[in-house]
């Protein structure tokens, strides 16, 4: 969406057990569990019984290490790399179409409008998460963003893998809990710790960083959940095939953006779907098999 957006608009399971998998992944043995919640946003409703199947999943969010990795071996271009087409933004102003991506800008006043929080980064990429002149050179333990739903998908065949179906990414993130708010219980920073990267603040333009990030962290820089999974809440959205309308897939998690006065995202029922064009500072992935 915001490839496309702001290009126009600027001019318990029951007998759940898990263990490690192999190459990073956790083994996830299929059941039955509680999916979404009645008392959570409208989009969340309603709290239904779901059954999935034994699954692997990664271990953490997909790392500009591993991402480096599969670029190397195969080549890929990023949708955020490439030159957006004149024929699929007809309306854009031809300046505007450039390699880039959306990157978040927090705003210096209170009432700033939503669209003025981002920016259309020329030279945004995975590479240069803030645009030109940015590296990750010393962020190779931090998850790839400025993925679209194509580059995802392109890593995970590379992987010998597939993106999570949304029922997979929330059965797996709740961890064996049953009917709680979060991945780890129903307190959200329980006896004062934080259990994810979220933002701390009034959200847009306060990000008090109390827990240690400002923006994106490592990967496993906070507890895993009862199955060993890593940032299953907060650090960056994760794209699951889920199929909403208008070319959107759903994505879950939340990401560092996250704050209880603006988007409380950061539970295993939340979610938030997206077009497939759209690459940001605080979307990534992980994979399954």
């Amino acid at each position: 969406m915001f490839r496309f957006t702001l290009i126009l608009m600027a001019c318990i399971p029951l007998g759940c057990a898990s263990e490690k998998g192999t190459d990073g992944m956790v083994y996830i043995r299929g059941g039955t569990f509680l999916m979404g919640s009645d008392s959570g946003y409208p989009e969340e409703r309603p709290e239904r019984a779901v059954t999935v199947n034994s699954f692997l999943i990664d271990q953490t969010e997909v790392t500009n290490k591993a991402f480096a990795e599969f670029v190397a071996d195969t080549g890929y271009i990023t949708l955020s790399e490439r030159t957006p087409s004149i024929e699929d933004y007809p309306d854009a102003d031809p300046s505007l179409l450039v390699p880039g991506s959306g990157v978040f800008v927090a705003p210096t006043v209170t009432d700033a409008p939503e669209l003025s929080w981002w920016r259309y980064e020329k030279g945004a990429s995975w590479k240069h998460p803030e645009g030109r002149g940015s590296t990750i050179e010393h962020r190779m333990d931090d998850p790839v963003v400025h993925i679209a739903f194509e580059d995802a998908q392109a890593y995970a065949a590379w992987a010998g893998k597939r993106l999570p179906t949304e029922a997979e990414w929330e059965y797996a993130a709740r961890g064996g809990l049953v009917g709680k708010q979060y991945e780890w219980g129903d307190e959200f920073t329980p006896n004062g710790k934080h259990m994810a990267n979220t933002w701390q603040g009034e959200f847009p333009f306060e990000n008090r960083s109390e827990d240690g990030f400002a923006v994106i962290a490592p990967v496993k820089s906070y507890p895993p959940n009862g199955y060993g999974l890593h940032d299953m809440t907060g650090n960056v959205w994760e794209w699951t095939t889920a199929i909403t309308s208008n070319n959107q897939r759903m994505t879950k998690g939340g990401s560092f953006l996250c704050a209880p006065s603006y988007c409380k995202r950061y539970r295993p029922a939340a979610k938030s779907p997206v077009t497939t064009d759209t690459s940001t500072n605080h979307i990534g992935f992980r994979c399954v098999r």
